[in-house]
C-alpha cells in the first residue's frame, strides 16, 4: 500500500459520521455469524467519533460495550485488535464493564506472537479499578518482561497509568521494570492495530521499552532522591542503555538533580559531560542544552558543551546547524563571552541559504559582539531583511532592541535602521516589534528621544494599524511636552483628528490635551484650546466627550488637571491579573455577590514599571522549549511577580495598620520591609518580623506561630529592646490574647523617633517572647484553667540604613551619579564577601540588602570574574541615594567588593554602607 498525499482523500468519507446512525448500525454486532470485515469498519467509525470528542450517553455506551464484547467469539486477530481498542475508549462512559475482565485477561496471555496482546493489556488496565489491580499483578509482571517489545511497552505504559490509583501495588513491580530497562528486546511481530488477521511485520529489535521502563522507575522513585541518583548512575554507564530517548530522560533527570542538590552537582556534571560524546546527536544536544541551562554555570563547566555545539555548526545537515545555533543564541543572552569562541563559525552562517539559520546567526552575533562589530553587523542585516519572513524579522528586531540598551552610544545607527525597516512592507506583529524597540530607545536612551519621536510622527501619517497609531499618539502625549520644541508635534497629532477613524481620533484628542494642561506658554495653550474646541463637533460621542473634559480641565488648577491628564501611575498588572483569575475561578459562589474590588490592586509608579521592563528586555531571549535557568537567579527571575507581590504586601500592611486605633495618628506608612525570620521554621515557636517606617514612629509587626500540639498560648507579647535606647522610645505594645496550635497571631511594638521626623535611627533589636502556656484537655478539647508563665528568646535583628531607602529608577545612571555627587555626600567601604560563591549571587544579595534598584541591566552579570553594579533609590524623605559597587570574584577568597554610595541627605550614605558592613 502506498502512503502518498492523495491517499488522504480515501479517508474523507469517515469524517462525516453521525453518532445516532452509528448506534443504530451497532445491531450488526448481534448478527450471526459475525462478519469481521464489516464489524471492523463499524468499530473504526465508533473509534473516530470517540477520538474526535463525541460522547455517547451512558446507556448507549453500555449497550455498545456489551454488543462489542460479543465479538470476542470470533478468532479474527485484526477484529480482536479493534475490539480491545474501542473497549478501552468506552470504559470511562459505560457501566458494568468489569464483567469482561476475564475474557480480556485470556487475550493478554495468548500465544507469544498474538498481535492483539498489547491492545488487550491496555484495555485491561482501563477497565479495572484500584480494588482489583492486585488480581492482574501476575499478568502485568509477566508482560513487563516479555520478549516482545510492543507487549512490554504496553505493560509499562499501563503501569504508569495505574500508579496514581494503586501506588503500593505498582511499586512492587520495580524488579521487573528494572529488568525491562536493562534489556534490549527483539520481536517477531509488532502491533499497530491496522494489520490483517495474518499480517505480521518482520522481526525487529526495539529499545523503546527501555525508555518506558526508565520513565516508570522515575515515577516510582521520584520522592527518593538517593534512589534516583543510583538509577541515573546505573543506567548512565556506557552501554547500559541503548535507547536514545531513554538517555535523554536520564540527561534531564541528572540536570534536575544537579540543580536541586549542590552536593550532587559535580557527579551529575561529569555524567552530562560524558553524554556530550554520545554517538546520538539527540543525546548530545540534550546534554549541551542541560549544561547551558544550568544555574550559575561556570566557564569551565560550559566550555565542552560550547565546543560540541561549535562542531555541530559545521554539520552538512541544516536541522543540526539550526538546533546548535538556537541553543547558543539563548545562552549568549547571559554569557556572551563563553560563546565568543564560536563567532568565526557563526559568521560563516550569515550567508547560509536557509534564512532561519542566517537569522539566528545574526542575532547571536549581535549578542556576543562588542561595540566595534555592531556597525558591520548592521550592514549585513540590511542586506537580507527583505528576503526573510516577518517571524524572523521580529527575532532580529528583538536582538537589536536589546543591543540598543546594551550599547546606548550606538543608538543613532540603530535608530536609522529601525526607521528604515518601519517603512518596509510587513504585518502588524513586525511593525509592533519595531515600534516597541523605538519606544524603548525613547524610554531608556534619552539622547535618542527627539529623533525617535520624529520617525514615529512620520510613521503615523501612513499607518494602517489602529492599535499602533493609538499607542504612538499616547507616547507623543507623554513625551512631546517634555521636549525642547513641543509645538512641532501638535500638527502631527491634529492631523490624526482630521484624517483617522474614531478610535484614533479619540486617542489624538487625549494626546493633544497633554500639550495644553500645565502649559506655561499662553500661545501654545490657546492653540491647543482652539483645536480641542473644533473637536466638539465630531460625529463620534467619545471624541466629543474627551474634548469637552479636557477643555474643562485646561481651565482648572494645574494640580487637579494633571491628576487626570498626566497621571503616570498604573496598576501592578501581574498582581491585577492574578486577582482577576482568582475572582473568576472562585469555587465560593458568594464571591460573586459583590463586584471585583479594584481598590485592592496595588498601584506602581511609571518609574517602577520602567525599571522592571528594562530588566526583562535586557535579558530577553527567543522562545525556547525549556525556559533558561542561567542569568537572573530565583529572586530575579520572576521580577514582575515579585515586585507586584512586594507592592501588594505593602498596601496590605498599610490597610491593617490603619485599622488599629493606636496607630491612626502615626499617618501613612512610608516603607515596609520584607519579612525577616527570627527563628527556624522547625522550632516550637516560629517568629517573623516586618519593620514599618512612619514619619515620626517605627512599628515592628511580629507574627508568631505556636507549633506545639495540645497547647495554647495566652497573653502573648514581645519585649523588644533597642541597643541604642537614646534614639528610640517605646510607645506601646499590642499583644495577642490567644494562640492555638498552628494558628499565627500578630503582635506589635511601636517606638517613637527621639530626634524627630527627619532622623533615621539605626540599632540592633533584641527580642523576648512572653506568654502563658496552657495544655488542652483531650476530653473537652478546651484549655485547662491554670497554666504557667514562660518566655522564649528569639534572634536579634537590625534596624539599618537600608530600611529607610526605597528602590527607584532612572534611565541615565551617570547623570544621576554626577548630580548627587555635586550636591551631596559620599561614603565608601571595601568588603570581603567570602561566603558568596559567584558574582551573580553577590549582585542579587547586595541589591536586596541595600534596598536599591539595579540600573542599566547591571543586575545580570555578563562576566563571572568582575562586575560593576549600579544602584539607585530614594529615602523615605525623598532624597536620592545612588551606589556604585565594583566586584571581583576569586574561587579562594569569594567576592571582593568596593562600595561607593552618594546621597543628597546628610549622613545617609554612611548609613547605607553600614547596612552591608
Amino acid at each position: 500500500m502506498s502512503y502518498g498525499k492523495k491517499d488522504e482523500d480515501a479517508d474523507l468519507g469517515l469524517v462525516k459520521v453521525d453518532r445516532t446512525q452509528v448506534f443504530q448500525e451497532a445491531r450488526l454486532f448481534n448478527s450471526s455469524p459475525i462478519q469481521p470485515r464489516r464489524c471492523r469498519i463499524l468499530l473504526t467509525k465508533i473509534a473516530l467519533l470517540l477520538y474526535t470528542g463525541e460522547k455517547f450517553p451512558t446507556n448507549e455506551a453500555t449497550t455498545l460495550f456489551f454488543g462489542i464484547s460479543k465479538l470476542f467469539q470470533n478468532k479474527d486477530a485484526s477484529l480482536r485488535q479493534m475490539v480491545h481498542l474501542v473497549i478501552k475508549e468506552l470504559a470511562h462512559s459505560a457501566e458494568d464493564i468489569i464483567m469482561v475482565t476475564s475474557t480480556i485477561m485470556k487475550d493478554t496471555g495468548g500465544s507469544t506472537d498474538a498481535i492483539f496482546r498489547p491492545n488487550a493489556i491496555r484495555a485491561l488496565c482501563r477497565i479495572i479499578d484500584a480494588t482489583t489491580v492486585q488480581s492482574i499483578e501476575r499478568v502485568m509482571k509477566t508482560a513487563i518482561v516479555d520478549k516482545n517489545p510492543s507487549v512490554s511497552s504496553a505493560a509499562l505504559i499501563s503501569s504508569y497509568h495505574l500508579l496514581p490509583i494503586a501506588k503500593d501495588v505498582v511499586r512492587r513491580w520495580q524488579s521487573e521494570t528494572q529488568e525491562a530497562a536493562a534489556s534490549t528486546k527483539s520481536s517477531s511481530g509488532f502491533s499497530l492495530g491496522f494489520s490483517s488477521s495474518s499480517g505480521q511485520l518482520p522481526a525487529n529489535n526495539s529499545t523503546m521499552p527501555q525508555y518506558h521502563a526508565i520513565g516508570l522507575l522515575y515515577s516510582m522513585r521520584m520522592h527518593d532522591r538517593m534512589a534516583l541518583v543510583k538509577m541515573v548512575q546505573q543506567f548512565g554507564a556506557a552501554g547500559a542503555v541503548k535507547s536514545s530517548a531513554a538517555i535523554v530522560m536520564l540527561v534531564r533527570l541528572a540536570a534536575q538533580l544537579a540543580e536541586e542538590d549542590p552536593a550532587l552537582r559535580k557527579p551529575m556534571m561529569q555524567l552530562l559531560d560524558g553524554w556530550l560524546r554520545h554517538k546520538s546527536e539527540m543525546v548530545n544536544f540534550e546534554a549541551a542544552k542541560a549544561i547551558c541551562d544550568m544555574r550559575d554555570v561556570t566557564d569551565a563547566e560550559v566550555s565542552q558543551a560550547v565546543h560540541v555545539l561549535q562542531l555541530f555548526l559545521t554539520s552538512p545537515r541544516a536541522v543540526t546547524k539550526f538546533a546548535a545555533l538556537r541553543i547558543l543564541h539563548n545562552f549568549a543572552s547571559f554569557k556572551p563571552n563563553a560563546v565568543n569562541v564560536c563567532n568565526p563559525d557563526i559568521e560563516l552562517l550569515i550567508s547560509n541559504s536557509n534564512r532561519s539559520i542566517a537569522t539566528f546567526a545574526i542575532t547571536t552575533l549581535l549578542k556576543t559582539g562588542n561595540e566595534a562589530s555592531v556597525d558591520r553587523l548592521m550592514k549585513q542585516i540590511s542586506g537580507f531583511m527583505s528576503e526573510i519572513t516577518d517571524e524572523f524579522k521580529i527575532t532580529i528586531v528583538e536582538a537589536i532592541r536589546t543591543l540598543c540598551l546594551k550599547f546606548p552610544s550606538k543608538q543613532a545607527g540603530m535608530l536609522a535602521f529601525l526607521s528604515g525597516i518601519l517603512r518596509d512592507e510587513g504585518g502588524y506583529e513586525f511593525k509592533r516589534a519595531v515600534v516597541e524597540s523605538m519606544f524603548d530607545l525613547i524610554k531608556f536612551v534619552p539622547e535618542s528621544k527627539e529623533d525617535a519621536l520624529a520617525h514615529l510622527c512620520e510613521f503615523i501619517e501612513d499607518c494602517e494599524f489602529t492599535k499602533l497609531a493609538v499607542r504612538i499618539l499616547h507616547l507623543l502625549g507623554l513625551e512631546g511636552p517634555k521636549t525642547s520644541q513641543p509645538t512641532k508635534y501638535i500638527r502631527y497629532i491634529y492631523n490624526r483628528v482630521v484624517l483617522e477613524n474614531a478610535i484614533v481620533r479619540a486617542a489624538a484628542v487625549t494626546a493633544l490635551a497633554k500639550f495644553g494642561v500645565g502649559q506655561k506658554d499662553p500661545e501654545v495653550k490657546r492653540s491647543v484650546e482652539v483645536l480641542l474646541t473644533r473637536c466638539l463637533d465630531d460625529v463620534d460621542d467619545e471624541v466629543r466627550d474627551r474634548a469637552a473634559l479636557n477643555l474643562r480641565l485646561m481651565h482648572q488648577e494645574d494640580e487637579i488637571s494633571e491628576k487626570f491628564v498626566k497621571n503616570d501611575s498604573m496598576f501592578s498588572l501581574p498582581y491585577f491579573e492574578h486577582q482577576l483569575v482568582m475572582y473568576v475561578t472562585s469555587e465560593d459562589k458568594s464571591a460573586f455577590d459583590s463586584p471585583f474590588d479594584i481598590s485592592q490592586i496595588p498601584v506602581v509608579t511609571r518609574e517602577q514599571a520602567d525599571a522592571e521592563d528594562r530588566t526583562k528586555k535586557l535579558t530577553a531571549t527567543a522562545p525556547s522549549l525549556k525556559p533558561p535557568k542561567v542569568g537572573p537567579t530565583k529572586a530575579a527571575a520572576g521580577g514582575a511577580e515579585a515586585a507586584a507581590s512586594a507592592t501588594a504586601a505593602s498596601q496590605r500592611y498599610a490597610q491593617e495598620l490603619m485599622q488599629i486605633p493606636e496607630m491612626k495618628e502615626f499617618g501613612s506608612v512610608l516603607k515596609s520591609s520584607p519579612v525577616v525570620e527570627l527563628t527556624e521554621s522547625e522550632m516550637e515557636y516560629v517568629v517573623t518580623v516586618v519593620k514599618h517606617i512612619f514619619k515620626e514612629h517605627i512599628v515592628f509587626q511580629y507574627e508568631v506561630k505556636n507549633t506545639l500540639d495540645a497547647t495554647v498560648l495566652e497573653n502573648v507579647s514581645i519585649v523588644a529592646t533597642p541597643s541604642e535606647e537614646e534614639e528610640l522610645e517605646e510607645v506601646f505594645i499590642i499583644q495577642a490574647d490567644k494562640l492555638p496550635t498552628n494558628e499565627p497571631g500578630k503582635l506589635y511594638v511601636a517606638f517613637k523617633k527621639v530626634n524627630g521626623e527627619g532622623s533615621m535611627p539605626v540599632s540592633g533589636i533584641s527580642n523576648v517572647l512572653k506568654f502563658t502556656s496552657k495544655e488542652i484537655d483531650p476530653t473537652t478539647n478546651e484549655p485547662e484553667d491554670t497554666g504557667y508563665d514562660d518566655e522564649y528568646e528569639v534572634a536579634e535583628f537590625d534596624l539599618s540604613g537600608s530600611d529607610y531607602v526605597i528602590p527607584t529608577f532612572a534611565s541615565n545612571f551617570n547623570h544621576v551619579w554626577e548630580q548627587v555627587g555635586a550636591a551631596g555626600e559620599e561614603a565608601e567601604e571595601t568588603l570581603q564577601l567570602s561566603s558568596m560563591k559567584s558574582i551573580a549571587e553577590a549582585t542579587e544579595e547586595l541589591a536586596k540588602v541595600l534596598s536599591l534598584q539595579p540600573l542599566e541591566g547591571t543586575d545580570v552579570p555578563v562576566n563571572q570574574t568582575t562586575h560593576t553594579l549600579k544602584l539607585l533609590g530614594k529615602t523615605v524623605g525623598g532624597g536620592r541615594v545612588v551606589a556604585n559597587i565594583r566586584m571581583a570574584y576569586s574561587s579562594k577568597s569569594g567576592v571582593t567588593t568596593k562600595i561607593t554610595v552618594r546621597s543628597e541627605e546628610e549622613g545617609v550614605a554612611s548609613l547605607v554602607v553600614a547596612s552591608v558592613a
